[in-house]
């Protein structure tokens, strides 16, 4: 299947920093960790570790989403969203997406994926539909909270986004599922 563009092409640029992790890696296929059990696969659903550094000295939040732009659908499917990071933190562990918010620093918060849940959904390509991009992004802002309110979809954080990012940081990996 083709693959549609970078989502964030379209935006205005903004300035980059580091982002690494010890689950993830630009380019390369996403371990069983991070796919899905949930939609019925072999997966497990685990939020991957992300670790940031060299963010602007103005960035008062965080936020962390992830992005499937290859889903069989007109806009994407969004996995992850959390948003009100405080700008101190620099990391979140492994498995932070849980759905209990324990992994999360204080004053972080999820919001429901497209599945309807607040938590980390991991990768679930249709079968055949070819390899997919999932774009984990640290977006560095300007404000230390956004006001959005808890019920609010990953589309909407995306466009209070637009308006409040200082720089952002991606990582994207892929999956597919074999026909």
């Amino acid at each position: 299947m083709p693959q549609t563009p970078d989502p964030y092409s379209f935006l205005p640029p903004v300035p980059t920093f580091r982002l690494r992790s010890d689950d993830i890696a630009d380019g390369q296929a996403l371990g069983v960790a991070q796919r899905s059990g949930i939609f019925g696969g072999l997966g497990q659903d685990r939020s991957p570790h992300l670790a940031w550094e060299g963010q602007p000295s103005a960035t008062q939040s965080l936020a962390v989403t992830c992005y499937d732009a290859d889903a069989p659908t007109a806009s994407g499917f969004w996995h992850w969203a959390v948003l009100d990071i405080p700008a101190t933190v620099t990391e979140l562990a492994s498995g932070a997406g849980d759905g209990s918010g324990a992994g999360l620093p204080d004053g972080a918060r999820t919001l429901a994926n497209d599945a309807g849940q607040r938590r980390f959904l991991g990768a679930a390509p249709p079968p055949g539909h070819g390899p997919h991009r999932y774009y984990f992004v640290v977006h560095a802002l300007d404000t230390p909270h956004l006001d959005i309110d808890d019920s609010a979809t990953p589309a909407w954080l995306g466009f209070q986004l637009y308006g409040h990012t200082l720089a952002r940081a991606t990582l994207t990996p892929t999956s597919q599922t074999p026909a």
